[in-house]
């Protein structure tokens, strides 16, 4: 009669059959998964964009610098002709040109407004000066702008570069520090949950003890269960996710402020990698506490 019952239990059904529903902590799983994974899309979505963000304003401003002249009205356009000649037989750079009231007037129209008379505000000339990647003498060049146009201040945007360039990788490590953060506070709210299930079936496992299982078929029963159910809400989880990010207003209708926010191209894939890894979590924290549990339960 024992071995019957033996081969019926362990043989006859899934191992995760034996074991009764476990209530609420069904439910506390999935929903704990799913929010988290969501939580996860958003972090990803928004490390990416602000390390693109970042990105395209330093790459607007590598290879490229500005020449602001600030003179008399009268000594301007003179000091503009001898910049541009000293910047003309300057090795290493390949353009330099002067920007009209129309160019200036659209740089400071976001703070000032469109209507805004350049022609007759007291505003430095700004040369744009583009390099030809073989590298030039900064320092030597400054001075020289200095000897022929003492208005000159040339400015090869390091200052701007340096920190765009650390803030791209913080804000990386910061989104994948946060991804981090939310596995492991999953990991931990399905450990409590499987504690939870294992001390509500401290009956099932004595019974299913004295017909011979062991404590690996037991585990095995909470961990395929648990994993199941961490990986389903971690789908539904991810696709509400990129559902949310595809929803988010274009970078038109933002104005540009958020430029490049959500996924692109293959980037959509990534969010599809966090069920799995999801999975993955709960497997390893379900088995680790299911022996524990199991052990205590002796």
């Amino acid at each position: 009669m024992t071995r019957l019952l033996q081969h019926r239990i362990f043989h006859a059904s899934p191992a995760d059959s034996v074991v009764p529903p476990s209530g609420h902590t069904a439910w506390l799983t999935s929903f704990t998964a799913g929010a988290m994974t969501f939580l996860a899309v958003f972090a990803l979505a928004l490390s990416l964009a602000s390390g693109r963000l970042a990105e395209r304003w330093a790459g607007a401003l590598d290879r490229t610098a500005t020449v602001r002249i600030a003179a008399a009205s009268g000594q301007i356009d003179a000091q503009t002709k001898a910049v541009l000649a000293v910047l003309a037989t300057t090795p290493g750079i390949a353009s330099a040109r002067a920007l009209g009231d129309d160019e200036q007037r659209k740089l400071l129209e976001p703070w000032f407004g469109p209507n805004l008379p350049v022609e007759s505000l007291p505003l430095p000339r700004l040369i744009e000066v583009t390099e030809d990647g073989s590298g030039y003498d900064a320092e030597g060049l400054r001075q020289r702008l200095t000897a022929e146009a003492p208005g000159a201040v040339f400015d090869d945007h390091t200052r701007w570069r340096k920190p765009l360039a650390t803030a791209a990788s913080r804000l990386r490590l910061l989104g994948w520090l946060a991804i981090a953060l939310i596995g492991l506070t999953m990991a931990a709210m399905i450990t409590l949950a499987a504690n939870a299930s294992l001390a509500a079936n401290a009956q099932v496992i004595g019974v299913l003890r004295l017909v011979g299982a062991r404590d690996s078929y037991i585990a095995r029963a909470f961990v395929r269960r648990f994993t199941l159910r961490a990986f389903a809400g971690a789908a539904a989880g991810a696709l509400g996710g990129m559902l949310g990010v595809a929803l988010l207003p274009s970078a038109d209708a933002a104005g540009a402020f958020m430029t490049g926010l959500g996924f692109h191209g293959a980037g959509w894939l990534l969010p599809l990698v966090l069920p799995p890894l999801a999975g993955l979590v709960a497997f390893a924290a379900t088995r680790a506490a299911a022996f524990r549990k199991l052990r205590e339960l002796h």
